[in-house]
């Protein structure tokens, strides 16, 4: 296992955040996981792609940077096949990989960044689909002795942008594989019941549209809508959507007749938070070293130079605002590491 010590963070996560962690370790082994129980004294941080944290301090306690590779197909029927993924491969890379040969299911979740080992965590989704609609199942190493576990898609306790490894396994587990169940050709489902997709696959004059199509729009979409990390520091959503009572909705309505809003279910609905940023003034405001981004105010930004507490405290300033104005409370999406 390789240990660097007093690494620059700024490398390590999208906002480019610059703080010094003390102990880093790379996991790219069955061995290098077995291994973990052994240099945890008090506390411990699991880094994947690091498109999904905001690191506010100095980093004191052993981090461990997942980074095994491969993909393999396990197992394969006549509609679809079994796809073994390590938890270290970027999640964008084997969305292509899949489209490449031919495999569907997760096409609409192109360009989303981080780590394939982080997606279950957060159960990532875009565009009508969500993780848990692929996943089969998964393998963790238990960081309190080293063995390897299995979790199927129903023990891990899916739901919007959660997952019992938010919760009650929260970092007593490090995922090490995931096993994606994909669609063969001729079997695919393909998903543009989203409104932004319908429409540009119009623009495009797409009529009957593959895998590849949706992916293509999907990312020009994305594309267009959320800044590039490697040119402007940002962990993509910093919020999650919303999910509030069809009765809180309709009186919101009351004085706000244009508030977009998604069906749950028949008792919620789901709005847009950025919808609501915008709404109370945020899109495209900076703030010394950070703001909200032009193009979606739901995507908090370092222009240069901020600091992990500078976003923070941005964002609590975003969630007050919401909550004077809607009686909404917005819950971040990124994980922040205190």
């Amino acid at each position: 296992m390789n240990k660097q010590t007093h690494v620059s963070s700024r490398n390590y996560n999208t906002f480019q955040i610059d703080v010094s962690i003390h102990e880093l370790y790379t996991l790219s082994s069955k061995l290098d996981f077995e291994q973990v129980p052994a240099l945890i004294h008090e506390g411990y941080k699991i880094l994947g792609g690091g498109s999904n944290i905001l690191m506010s301090s100095d980093v004191k306690v052993p981090v461990f940077h997942v980074r095994n590779k491969g993909i393999e197909i396990v197992l394969e029927k006549e509609e679809y096949v079994l796809a073994s993924i390590g938890a270290g491969e970027n999640w964008h890379d084997v969305v292509m990989w899949a489209i490449d040969h031919d495999y569907g299911g997760i096409e609409n979740l192109s360009l989303i960044p981080g780590n394939a080992g982080t997606a279950p965590i957060q159960n990532i989704g875009a565009y009508g689909v969500e993780i848990k609609d692929v996943l089969h199942s998964l393998k963790a190493f238990k960081v309190s002795d080293g063995l390897e576990y299995s979790f199927h898609n129903s023990e891990c306790q899916f739901a919007y942008r959660d997952s019992i490894f938010k919760n009650v396994l929260k970092g007593k587990f490090i995922i090490s594989e995931i096993i994606l169940q994909l669609t063969k050709a001729g079997h695919h489902r393909i998903n543009t019941s989203y409104g932004a997709i319908q429409s540009k696959l119009k623009e495009k004059a797409v009529v009957n549209p593959g895998i590849s199509d949706v992916s293509e729009a999907v990312i020009e979409i994305r594309t267009a809508k959320l800044p590039d990390p490697s040119r402007i520091g940002n962990a993509g959503s910093f919020f999650k959507n919303p999910v509030i009572p069809v009765k809180q909705f309709e009186k919101l309505k009351l004085s706000y007749s244009d508030m977009p809003h998604y069906p749950v279910d028949d008792d919620f609905v789901k709005l847009p938070a950025g919808w609501l940023i915008d709404q109370c003034g945020w899109k495209g405001k900076i703030i010394g070293n950070t703001g909200t981004y032009k193009n979606q105010a739901l995507v908090l930004v370092n222009h240069g130079g901020a600091s992990g507490r500078e976003i923070l405290e941005l964002s609590e300033k975003i969630m007050k605002s919401v909550y004077d104005t809607y009686n909404i409370h917005l819950e971040r999406e990124v994980n922040v590491w205190f």
